[in-house]
């Protein structure tokens, strides 16, 4: 029988209906469908598909698996590596890692590996409801802070091995950037919220609102035994651009905006304070410039841009991301930057309640000239090309770094210039028995390399306390 040269399409929710509710997108395979583009595989006795997952999942093993209709077989061969298998296969970029090595990838399309992942984590949750065996404590305790994917990814890791861990959590919820970061259509809560009662059941305690370096200290985690600690608390700070205007009202980092929407419930008519409808500037061009466009759609903005200093080519999102964006109404405007925000300010009435209201943003377009230090051309401005945007309301999605706050409260704890923490090859801060991973360490990146962060700090820190 003739292999079939195109993975099997994701069953989704039509743009014109998803682009005005916040229900999941892509709606999974089916088992039938799943069984199908399972066959797609070659099972490759070199498996270029495992060296391109962070983390080291036997992909033609679980695949295999579906192959065999072994369903749990398979959940099992993928939870021996990962921690988050339906987080993962929703959010990751499979097309950039494990599916890019897929060696039917070099004739035709590669094998929908993350759709395949994504399948057997809800099958199983779906299906399963067994608790898993909790194994025999070893004696030793380790603290995470920070129940983001790196964190959660440290404490499954630890747990299974037999330690004691507590996962410290700032926000009143689970989750880190899975729960505030990533909207609701695109990763629902109740599968991250799944995920980490999963965690729970292994033993791993998660204790929210504790906010490391205010409520407690690193030191004084030590000072309450435990042995090791894990720093796995994101990259929360955002960035701004620094123009006229951005202090006015209508103006969020895409930070703001997301948690707001996300993780207090602005989707869901709650009393979230957050601009709702309007003409809306998204300024960015990454997975989170994505999500704040499509969500402020949602929320029910008449029209949403996004503005980006370069062209289509550079766009830094998945690929799967512009596309759903553009299939749901955003308007792409490449090539501008914005140079100043306008606001309405009525000097003769300071009681005036529009004062201070964004009332559009002014923009240049640009040019790629030479390429920079990230390899990517340079845009410059086009002299004499400025223009105005009519828009109400500015979202600024132009990255994020860590939080001061750990390093200001821990002595000794070397950071980079632009407050990174670092760490040596093992995840091995400048403290002994300090160690960390994820966007905590790089800055903002995916959450699958977070997670591969989170593995190899619990297997330092395993080999630590175990030579103690």
């Amino acid at each position: 029988m003739a292999i079939q040269q195109k993975k099997h399409e994701m069953p989704s929710q039509a743009p014109e209906e998803r682009a005005h509710n916040f229900d999941e997108v892509a709606l999974g395979y089916s088992t039938e469908i799943a069984v199908e583009e399972a066959k797609r595989c070659l099972n490759c006795k070199n498996r270029p598909c495992v060296e391109g997952c962070p983390v080291n999942i036997q992909i033609p093993d679980f695949i295999s698996k579906i192959k065999d209709g072994d369903f749990e077989g398979a959940y099992a061969v993928i939870t021996k590596s990962s921690s988050l298998p339906a987080v993962c296969g929703r959010v990751c970029p499979q097309e950039t890692q494990c599916e890019s090595k897929c060696t039917m990838g070099v004739k035709f399309e590669p094998v929908g590996i993350g759709r395949l992942e994504r399948f057997v984590a809800d099958f199983h949750n779906e299906n399963c409801k067994e608790a898993p065996e909790t194994p025999v404590q070893n004696g030793h305790r380790v603290a995470i802070v920070g129940s983001g994917p790196s964190g959660l990814t440290c404490a499954g890791d630890l747990a299974k091995k037999g330690y004691k861990v507590t996962v410290f959590e700032a926000l009143h919820t689970a989750g880190g950037v899975l729960v505030y970061g990533i909207p609701e259509f695109r990763l629902p809560k109740r599968i991250v919220a799944k995920e980490v009662d999963t965690l729970k059941q292994l033993g791993v305690d998660v204790e929210c609102n504790v906010v490391i370096g205010k409520t407690l200290t690193v030191d004084e985690l030590f000072d309450m035994g435990y042995e090791a600690v894990f720093i796995g608390s994101g990259a929360g700070l955002p960035s701004f651009m620094n123009i006229p205007g951005e202090s006015l009202k209508g103006v969020y980092s895409a930070n703001e905006y997301l948690t707001r929407s996300n993780l207090m419930k602005a989707y869901a008519d709650s009393d979230t304070p957050v601009m709702k409808g309007g003409r809306v500037a998204v300024v960015g061009g990454g997975n989170v410039a994505m999500d704040a466009a499509r969500t402020a759609l949602r929320l029910g903005a008449e029209k949403v841009y996004i503005v980006y200093r370069r062209s289509i080519e550079e766009l830094p999102a998945r690929a799967e991301e512009v596309e759903h964006a553009k299939e749901e109404g955003v308007d792409f405007r490449l090539l501008c930057n914005p140079v100043e925000v306008l606001g309405y300010n009525n000097e003769n009435d300071p009681r005036d309640p529009k004062n201070g209201f964004v009332t559009g943003m002014k923009c240049i377009k640009m040019e790629l000239g030479e390429p920079d230090t990230s390899g990517r051309r340079r845009p410059v401005p086009v002299e004499g090309s400025e223009f105005t945007l009519d828009v109400d309301t500015v979202i600024i999605a132009i990255g994020t770094s860590p939080n001061p706050l750990i390093k200001n409260t821990t002595e000794g704890l070397e950071v980079n210039k632009r407050g990174g923490i670092i760490v040596n090859e093992d995840g091995l801060t400048s403290r002994k028995g300090v160690y960390a991973g994820g966007d905590a360490v790089t800055g903002a990146a995916t959450v699958i390399s977070a997670m591969g962060a989170g593995k190899v700090a619990a297997k330092a820190i395993d080999k630590y306390l175990m030579n103690k």
